[in-house]
């Protein structure tokens, strides 16, 4: 057995299956062609599968694995796994333990029960696994974690993972094209590199428990705005309560255990809310640790006696959460390919790789507002809490100086004060931290890597990085193909840097994104503003968009219209859910708490006015709660009616139940939050926001 760690080194990746381990316990030719076939794309023979598999089932042994599993990421937005002990029966009731080659790089799960958009029948089950040898195996509940991907039978891609490595390889492949006109001819791959901040929720797990809306829905369909939420922004950054320091020490404990590079904590802007931010690492990596941070969250918080809420509007009237995706491109030999360099050279071709990005979220804005479109963010975006559901790229005064000097051909003055003309050859020097930072930007550069700031809490990041990726792959092939006849490569990159900007400085904006003057300006520049999930995810297939992820290998036709439908039935289910808790709710609790409330008002009216005693607080508020209540009903009888109306066919569904169901659950809910606030306490069936966001 392994020593327990004892210092944060050691501590630090003791349970995941890492580089240095397999050198350790390889033969030098099994690492060799391991570390081939992660730079090099070749496939491993099973003779070394079986090698590293017995090297990695031995590790994960002595550190008290009894099982492994395939862990992998379907379309549900969470991860799947099925555990298979190490077992294996020699005679006499005695067993070894063993893992082969074969069980490492393959499984064979059920794929019908996933979704899968139309790819697989529910009589078509055969499904695989396949082991991503990019990605280290770890430790978790006594199972060694082997990272797959997961397709069907027929071979579509049933999963987040493999679209997304073949956009991180699409985007190296175009940007190596780059780097060589520039001469740079040791670079071998670039990377993409992501680093998601993760903000959540921490309530008590008593209050949780008795709201049934928290526990079908992950936020409160009900709720009345208390006395006090995040008006006096105390809780912001605020010193971090005794009992929500111990959950985070034991969190970045669990997290650094798997290689999770946990790095920030602190409190967010509403009460309860918090925030974990890591360190950089590769677009898989980031994904898969992601996915890991959630997992962890909920149940470390269960260890506590609270739940993480990791939906983004748990709570309405105060803030919800984000998840802030910060995107770059790197080289293998150390370079940011988004960093302002200190030569003309290096500007260049910084200048170049902003060219194609803007380019690209000016013609692909509808396609990454559609990455974050589900129910669930449709609560905080444009909601003075984050940014605006029209895609914009913020550049900061400085760069966006420079970018219009290029675009006019006019001097260009520091902020030194030294003029130069800007051109290509002779550009100055771009300092990286330019600018203050725009958080109503959905799109912000922040000195070497941009900020996608409009994910949600919950949501599966790989969605909006393999668009990225794709997005900019695309430009850059473009570009290449175009630099690569160039006679005069120094003319030709100058007159092209300054042509993207001036066709595309449309989608550049670095003012207030939550001004009203903004989204009638963006308007006028012709940018879309697909305000809702509803009028979002139509455009996932659009013509263009799916000519771009074929064009470049990252999804089929089928698989990216699958993904389509995936998205649009769930939010409509999403919804359908909400709908129906918030039903049972009125039904079974609401109504018959007010009512029997309204009914003790009524007697203690009776009595004190046969006292003689005024009794105007209990025949007034009696009669106010009964209206309401009348009214509640009503409210909710439509709601149920309009739920059995809903279409059959998917996109009719989602627009019937964004535009009627909707409606239909916010005027139930405004008079049961009403009645909220006119009911006692000790009546009202489930614990109020008062109690929620301030009891730890």
């Amino acid at each position: 057995m392994t020593t327990t760690p004892t210092t944060m080194p050691e501590l630090f990746g003791s349970l995941v299956f890492t580089e240095e381990t397999m050198q350790q316990r390889l033969s030098p030719a099994s690492y060799k062609a391991w570390k081939k076939c992660i730079t090099d794309g070749t496939s491993l023979d099973i003779s070394i599968a079986n090698e590293i598999a017995q090297a990695m089932k031995q590790w994960a042994v002595e550190h008290g694995a009894t099982h492994f599993t395939h862990w992998f990421q379907p379309m549900t937005g969470v991860t799947a796994e099925k555990h298979d002990s190490f077992i294996s029966p020699i005679g006499g009731g005695k067993i070894v333990m063993e893992f082969s080659g074969k069980e490492l790089v393959r499984g064979e799960p059920d794929a019908s029960s996933f979704p899968s958009g139309g790819l697989r029948a529910t009589f078509e089950a055969r499904g695989y696994t396949a082991w991503d040898p990019t990605a280290f195996a770890f430790i978790k509940d006594s199972s060694l974690c082997i990272p797959t991907i997961f397709c069907s039978y027929s071979g579509e891609a049933l999963d987040k993972k493999t679209p997304l490595l073949r956009s991180m390889n699409e985007v190296s492949r175009q940007a190596i094209r780059i780097l060589r006109l520039f001469g740079d001819t040791e670079a071998k791959r670039v990377v993409a590199q992501v680093g998601p901040e993760q903000e959540y929720f921490l309530i008590d797990k008593k209050g949780y428990v008795q709201r049934e809306d928290l526990r079908f829905c992950g936020r409160t369909l009900f709720g009345a705005k208390p006395p006090k939420g995040q008006e006096l922004e105390d809780h912001y950054f605020g010193a971090i309560r005794p009992r929500v320091a111990s959950f985070m020490a034991d969190l970045d404990e669990e997290l650094w255990k798997v290689g999770v590079l946990s790095k920030t904590k602190h409190n967010e802007v509403a009460p309860c809310q918090h925030e974990m931010a890591p360190i950089y690492s590769d677009a898989n990596t980031a994904c898969d640790h992601n996915q890991l941070a959630m997992e962890l969250m909920k149940k470390v918080a269960d260890r506590h006696d609270l739940v993480c809420l990791l939906h983004e509007k748990p709570f309405a009237g105060v803030n919800g959460s984000g998840k802030h995706d910060n995107w770059s491109l790197g080289t293998d030999t150390g370079k940011n390919l988004l960093k302002p360099g200190s030569t003309p050279s290096q500007n260049a071709q910084f200048l170049l790789f902003l060219a194609a990005f803007i380019k690209g979220v000016d013609e692909y804005q509808d396609f990454l507002r559609a990455t974050v479109a589900f129910a669930g963010n449709d609560h905080r975006l444009g909601a003075q809490e984050a940014p605006p559901a029209v895609l914009s790229v913020f550049l900061g005064d400085e760069l966006n100086a420079v970018v219009e000097s290029i675009i006019n051909g006019t001097a260009y003055t520091d902020a030194g004060k030294r003029t130069l003309e800007v051109g290509v050859d002779v550009l100055p020097s771009i300092p990286q931290d330019n600018t203050d930072r725009n958080r109503t930007s959905p799109m912000a550069f922040t000195g070497n890597k941009f900020e996608f700031r409009m994910l949600g809490s919950s949501q599966s990041i790989s969605g909006p990085n393999i668009a990225l990726n794709t997005m900019m792959a695309d430009e850059l092939e473009q570009f290449a193909d175009q630099l690569e006849k160039a006679k005069d490569f120094t003319s030709e990159m100058q007159t092209l840097i300054r042509k993207t900007f001036s066709e595309h400085r449309r989608i550049i904006f670095n003012g207030n994104g939550y001004d009203d003057a903004w989204i009638k300006e963006a308007e006028k520049r012709g940018l879309s503003n697909l305000t809702s999930t509803a009028d979002a995810l139509p455009s996932y297939t659009d013509k263009k968009n799916v000519a771009l992820f074929t064009k470049h290998g990252i999804y089929t036709k089928s698989e990216i219209e699958a993904r389509a439908e995936i998205h649009i039935e769930n939010y409509t289910t999403t919804i359908s859910i909400e709908a129906n808790t918030m039903l049972d709710m009125i039904q079974h609790q609401i109504l018959p708490a007010v009512s029997g409330y309204a009914t003790d008002l009524c007697e203690r009216a009776d009595a004190k006015a046969a006292a003689g005693a005024a009794c105007k607080y209990e025949s007034s508020t009696a009669k106010k709660i009964s209206d309401l209540t009348d009214k509640l009903l009503d409210a909710a009888e439509k709601l149920e009616q309009d739920l059995g109306k809903v279409p059959a066919d998917s996109r009719k569904a989602m627009e019937f139940t964004h535009k009627t169901i909707l409606s239909d659950m916010a005027a139930a809910r405004k008079f049961a939050d009403e009645l909220e606030t006119l009911t006692a306490k000790d009546y009202w069936p489930f614990p109020v926001y008062s109690d929620l966001l301030f009891y730890i």
